[in-house]
């Protein structure tokens, strides 16, 4: 079913609404708990379901991110019928860290978000599951939630990718991504005091709304960081030469085996991104049989944060794609 009377915030009433609504909502409806990934990391996740729901979601989140910073999101999919699962990725959020340095983005392998999203699923989502399960990935969500899918292809109805990193900026050729990756690991281990970080990333450093690359919402980009100081356990700096390695892995398996990927997928193209390579992406997303590619003229990365005008058609569409029958 399509229709127009969906319920959405918006960006004048934002402030009143988080603290009078979703704070509460937070506090009385959203169930959070965790479980005990491989390797014995510790992997967070909330979930919400209101009465009479009749279809799922579950969030797969992008890097950095923690379930805290979707609170206006989740309860958007709630009022709107839908049950929401969502974790935090082990190595952010409110997960457990693999590093000595908790600030450092690190993966050994994409595989081990995907077992954690298969674990979650299997022991926390399907026995609270109510009517078909559905998927939004958000940017490196894109990749875990495409390799889930090709691993698990018979549990989602359709799928969502917001500006999926299937690709990821600056676009460099393999083999050089390659050397480079080489060359700072071999720094780290060799130089006294090296950080540990891939070359020119560091610990989390919040940066001013005018310089900021992913939204042109101020007040949702303020939410964000706000949320980020006052949860600091949540924050997380860039990237180790090893996540790089790993990403670069997953995205070359996502894109051999696009073809593959055969629900029903919604992809948005965020015109003015700059972390994701949109080139890439969209060589990926039409190598998928059923896919529909929209593009979002004048939108930066973070679509499910970004200013009214950006996100309300992309919401929008959203809700109408996961209500649509088959």
């Amino acid at each position: 079913m399509q229709t127009n009377h969906w319920y959405l915030s918006n960006e004048v009433q934002l402030t009143d609404l988080m603290a009078r609504d979703i704070a509460p909502f937070w506090s009385q409806q959203v169930t959070q708990g965790s479980f005990v990934g491989d390797g014995n990391i510790r992997v967070n996740y909330a979930c919400c379901i209101p009465q009479h729901a009749e279809r799922s979601v579950l969030i797969s989140s992008g890097r950095i991110e923690s379930l805290l910073k979707y609170k206006e999101v989740i309860y958007e999919l709630y009022r709107n019928g839908f049950a929401v699962f969502i974790l935090d990725h082990r190595g952010q959020g409110l997960s457990g860290r693999m590093r000595k340095n908790a600030q450092q983005g690190y993966v050994d392998h994409f595989s081990q978000y995907v077992g954690d999203m298969c674990r979650f699923i299997d022991e926390v989502v399907i026995p609270k599951q109510c009517g078909e399960l559905n998927l939004l990935c958000h940017s490196m969500g894109s990749a875990i939630g495409a390799l889930t899918v090709l691993q698990r292809p018979e549990l989602f109805n359709r799928v969502v990718f917001c500006s999926p990193m299937f690709g990821i900026r600056p676009a460099l050729p393999d083999w050089l991504g390659r050397v480079l990756i080489t060359v700072n690991n071999l720094y780290n281990r060799l130089v006294p005091g090296a950080s540990g970080y891939f070359f020119g990333q560091r610990d989390y450093c919040p940066v001013a709304f005018g310089d900021n690359p992913l939204t042109a919402s101020e007040i949702r980009y303020k939410l964000f960081r706000t949320e980020y100081s006052e949860h600091p356990e949540i924050q997380l700096g860039g990237v180790t030469a090893q996540w790089l390695a790993a990403a670069s892995a997953a995205m070359w398996e996502v894109e051999q085996c696009a073809s593959e990927i055969k629900v029903p997928v919604l992809a948005f193209c965020a015109e003015q991104d700059r972390v994701v390579d949109n080139q890439r992406q969209a060589r990926v997303i039409a190598g998928m049989p059923h896919a529909e590619y929209v593009h979002i003229a004048g939108a930066r990365h973070e679509l499910l944060i970004e200013s009214d005008s950006v996100r309300e058609p992309v919401m929008r569409r959203i809700f109408d794609f996961f209500s649509a029958e088959l």
